[in-house]
């Protein structure tokens, strides 16, 4: 009999965790239907990525001088870099450069110590192919220059959440004119070089 009543007692147990949580659930549900949809419907509203935004890299090739910090940087050791030593200038000469999106990690180290500035990221994000060998971009496709999202006639920019004037959460019906939250870089340093 005490068997019995210890197995309804831990069934009663579960079932009124099983209610609680479902009720927990259920909250967050419904604390979302209140809400109104951020959906950005893809191929013809695009978000335009933050200031600090990592995508393809762009390469200039008259710039670079082939001293291959690049490569010693990378954690992965990604860009090639095919040069031959110019016996008469004694300078290196650059014949090819590439690097492999499909193994990149779009850290940014390559583009922050290149002593040329000859890499910089790009706010390019749409990378996909159907093959993976069309992911090792060489200096012609790296040099191409990078696309804007707000360049496009066919798409919509959206701001992205951060992005949005204080109080907004609804990029869609926006004035392409309104200002972000917070201040831009170069207003907090005025703001920093007039109090001085």
């Amino acid at each position: 009999m005490l068997k019995f009543l210890k197995q309804v007692g831990d069934y009663t147990k579960e079932a009124v965790q099983a209610a609680k949580y479902i009720g927990q659930g259920l909250s967050v549900t419904f604390d979302h239907m209140q809400r109104r949809p951020i959906t950005v419907q893809y191929p013809y509203e695009k978000l335009i990525p933050s200031e600090r935004f990592r995508g393809r890299i762009h390469f200039e090739f008259d710039k670079c001088i082939s001293c291959e910090v690049c490569v010693r940087v990378c954690p992965i050791n990604l860009p090639v870099v095919d040069w031959e030593f110019n016996k008469e200038t004694k300078k290196k000469k650059l014949n090819h450069y590439s690097i492999d999106f499909g193994v990149c990690i779009f850290c940014g180290n390559c583009v922050e110590y290149c002593p040329t500035n000859c890499l910089s990221m790009t706010e390019e994000y749409e990378l996909s192919t159907y093959d993976r060998h069309e992911l090792n971009f060489d200096n012609v496709a790296l040099g191409r220059l990078p696309y804007k999202v707000t360049d496009d006639p066919m798409v919509t920019p959206l701001r992205e959440l951060a992005y949005l004037p204080k109080g907004e959460l609804y990029p869609h019906d926006l004035p392409a004119n309104s200002r972000r939250a917070g201040k831009l870089p170069e207003e907090i340093l005025e703001e920093l070089e007039s109090s001085k």
